[in-house]
């Protein structure tokens, strides 16, 4: 990555909830990418590869906003390894509680994209850790969309109306 792309992502980092498009959206795609690959404690440059490009079908490549998605995941990912406030206690709570104010988010957890993190881990600890905290998401993300059901569909429609 050259410079002109490290300092659009400083910018935009700085500023992220001013010029990055859906930000809270992309943020919380981040923790959960981020969430799923802290739990390895050997992380590997390729876990990001794998996020970018997850990043790229999301977004119907868009790059930019796969870039993003991938250094927002690597800044949680580098706090986490830093003990820097946060950890995978942390990130769970933090899922837990966008859910709960924008249920609608559950719909972009997606554990099928998500199991491909467990391709770069190797001991098996790590592997059923991962594994853990995916079936969690999946049934966090289950639960959230048939508890919320009604309030998913309004939001849904509200945002439709909007564009």
């Amino acid at each position: 990555m050259g410079l002109i792309f490290r300092i659009k992502h400083y910018f935009f980092n700085a500023f992220r909830e001013l010029f990055v498009h859906h930000h809270g959206s992309l943020e919380f795609r981040a923790k959960i990418f981020a969430l799923t690959i802290s739990a390895n404690q050997d992380i590997k440059d390729e876990c990001y590869t794998i996020v970018k490009n997850i990043g790229m079908n999301i977004y119907k490549n868009d790059t930019d906003r796969a870039n993003q998605l991938m250094l927002t995941t690597q800044e949680l990912v580098q706090k986490v390894k830093d003990n820097n406030g946060l950890d995978i206690d942390t990130l769970i709570e933090h899922i837990q509680k966008e859910l709960k104010i924008i249920p609608r988010y559950a719909k972009k957890i997606d554990t099928l994209s998500l199991k491909e993190l467990l391709d770069l881990s190797h001991d098996r600890d790590t592997i059923s850790y991962q594994k853990n905290i995916i079936e969690f998401l999946q049934t966090l993300k289950e639960e959230t969309l048939h508890k919320k059901k009604s309030q998913i569909a309004k939001d849904e429609k509200n945002i439709e109306s909007k564009y």
